[in-house]
């Protein structure tokens, strides 16, 4: 197989944070660029008109990964738009804040749907298709640390991170035949509307337990994906790059430095 994919990309969840900064990354590199989103609308046509403006192509579609096997023809859709898919960035994703033992399992199943159910029926739409082209391609799914490691409140996301990883892997060692990679890129904390703050420059020496002691930037990590997308990266796949700044390094460090039990809480 040659690198020679389509030059399309599909990022879901591409109307603010990592998924904006991913399109508009992978514009700059040459790709015409498919934007799903949830609810903002208005974040989304701005990410198109950000692609457009450095010449490329873009089309929006709205995506609700709750009921995860309407959403996934979004797929076929944009690449039927855009003529079709090298490239498929599963980035959409939601998260809880509630310990299990009092979690309903609607809500469990919510967050399994979007997280895991999602990323799985997306890539098995851009897989059809990259494998019928028979140019290859590439899957990035974005985790987060939280795909190796726990978090008091975050149980169905903690779960689904973690069983992404592991589809990711299987997906790896069956696409690959084909061309096709598949990877994860595992964020920290970044400063995006979805960890509480907006698209801004983190401040250096905000964050004192990390060993690089601030948030990360959405571009660093669209930085990363975008490598995972391109020719480059023909040789990597199955893995998992954790762009996070040292922070899944401070296990034992950390555990030993705290004074209280307060974490018990979340």
């Amino acid at each position: 197989m040659s690198d020679g994919y389509d030059q399309v990309a599909i990022v879901t969840g591409a109307d603010s944070g990592i998924g904006k900064a991913t399109a508009v990354t992978l514009a700059e590199q040459g790709f015409d660029v498919g934007i799903t989103y949830h609810s903002d609308e208005d974040g989304a046509k701005d990410t198109a008109e950000q692609v457009r403006g450095l010449g490329k192509a873009a089309a929006v579609r709205r995506h609700d990964l709750t009921d995860p096997e309407r959403a996934a023809s979004v797929v076929d859709e944009l690449a039927e738009e855009l003529g079709g898919v090298g490239v498929l960035v599963n980035n959409a994703g939601t998260g809880s804040a509630e310990p299990l033992i009092d979690m309903g399992y609607g809500r469990w199943r919510e967050v399994l749907a979007v997280d895991l159910d999602g990323a799985f029926l997306c890539a098995q739409r851009a897989a059809r298709r990259m494998i019928a082209s028979t140019r290859g391609g590439r899957i990035v799914n974005v985790t987060s640390v939280h795909e190796e490691y726990p978090r008091v409140g975050a149980g169905p996301y903690c779960a689904a991170k973690g069983g992404l990883r592991m589809l990711s892997r299987v997906l790896a060692l069956e696409l690959a035949e084909y061309g096709i990679t598949v990877n994860t890129v595992a964020p920290g904390e970044i400063a995006t509307p979805m960890t509480g703050q907006e698209d801004q420059p983190p401040r250096t020496g905000s964050r004192p337990g990390y060993p690089v002691p601030r948030p990360g930037h959405a571009r660093e990590v669209a930085a990363v994906v975008a490598f995972l997308a391109g020719p480059a990266a023909s040789y990597v796949t199955g893995s998992s790059v954790f762009v996070d700044g040292g922070l899944g390094l401070m296990g034992p460090q950390a555990a030993g430095a705290l004074g209280s039990g307060d974490w018990r809480r979340g």
